[in-house]
């Protein structure tokens, strides 16, 4: 019995950290949660005398897993390099505004930003409520129309169109950004950033990173007006 209830309180342990995790970490949250579960079962079984039992299963399950734990392993990698923000260059594209910074991965999609100024500042995105992020919005849109664009391209990315079903002000007023070009000439630096480059960059670098980017947000895929413009900026710049 003791056994038994400590058993369920680890898995309700585990599933509670598991829900605390962000979107683009629970794949290898989920990995690393196989992993530490199956090294308890086998420290188990060796106490208890039966880790003959367990060598028996993997005998039998060896050809399954052969197949499908490298792709596993492989993914839950990849997924941790995705969400760390020290991600190597390339990687990553990288957006600022007056309130947002925002990162685009290369190869998931995924967007992730933190809060630079306002009552929320210092916080991370994927950290709010969905009252929370209503209330940013009318932040951005009362101090700054870029901030805004990219906060709406963020909640379109994440959650579709179901939150403008809350968003009153943003339905009397439209769409804002909409084919609308980015405010303010970027910088070299902001350009590199945006494609994910590194000072240097040659044309034919500078070239493919923008495709590549483009095939991510174009609008035409669902992708973004606001960051389709600021990338096409970027290379007009990069390359101008």
């Amino acid at each position: 019995m003791p056994l038994t209830l400590l058993v369920i309180v680890m898995t309700v342990v585990a599933w509670v950290w598991l829900r605390n995790q962000p979107p683009s970490q629970r794949k290898p949250a989920i990995i690393k949660l196989a992993l530490i579960a199956g090294f308890a079962m086998m420290v188990l079984m060796a106490l208890t005398g039966r880790l003959h039992v367990l060598f028996a299963l993997l005998a039998f399950l060896y050809p399954l897993l052969r197949r499908l734990l490298p792709s596993l392993l492989s993914g839950g990698v990849a997924g941790a390099a995705r969400g760390d923000a020290k991600a190597n260059p390339g990687n990553q594209s990288h957006v600022s505004s007056e309130i947002l910074e925002m990162s685009l991965d290369h190869d998931s999609g995924v967007m992730s930003g933190k809060i630079l100024k306002g009552p929320m500042a210092g916080r991370e995105l994927a950290d709010l409520g969905e009252s929370e992020f209503l209330e940013l919005l009318r932040y951005c849109r009362e101090r700054d129309e870029d901030s805004s664009r990219l906060l709406e391209t963020y909640l379109d990315r994440r959650f579709g169109d179901s939150w403008r079903a809350d968003d009153k002000a943003g339905a009397e007023g439209g769409k804002s950004g909409e084919g609308a070009n980015a405010g303010g000439p970027l910088t070299e630096s902001e350009a590199l950033d945006i494609l994910g480059l590194e000072p240097g960059a040659s044309r034919e670098e500078i070239i493919q990173a923008h495709r590549r980017m483009m095939q991510k947000v174009h609008p035409d895929r669902g992708g973004s007006n606001y960051l389709a413009a600021r990338i096409n900026e970027a290379k007009e710049c990069l390359l101008g």
